[in-house]
C-alpha cells in the first residue's frame, strides 16, 4: 500500500514541477527497473547464506562419496 502512495505521490511531484508526461512515464519506468534489480539483489543477499549451505554441504557430499565410476570402467569415457 505505501508503495503504491509512493509512485502515485513521485507522480504528482513530477506533474506539479513541469514535467511533461512523457517524461514522467520514462521516469517511472526507469524507477521500476531500478526498484526490480534492487529488489532481486536483496532477495539474493538474503539468500546468500543458504545458497553456500548448499554449496558446501554438495562439496562435502561428493568429498565423503568415493566415485563408482573406478568400480566401473565403462563409465568414464
Amino acid at each position: 500500500m505505501l508503495e503504491i502512495l509512493f509512485v502515485i505521490g513521485f507522480f504528482m511531484m513530477l506533474l506539479l514541477t513541469g514535467i511533461s508526461l512523457l517524461g514522467i512515464i520514462a521516469a517511472l519506468l526507469v524507477a521500476t527497473v531500478v526498484m526490480v534489480v534492487g529488489g532481486l539483489f536483496a532477495v539474493v543477499i538474503k539468500l546468500l547464506p543458504w545458497l553456500l549451505l548448499a554449496v558446501v554441504a554438495v562439496w562435502l557430499y561428493r568429498a565423503f562419496r568415493k566415485s563408482s565410476a573406478d568400480d566401473k570402467p565403462w563409465l568414464s569415457r
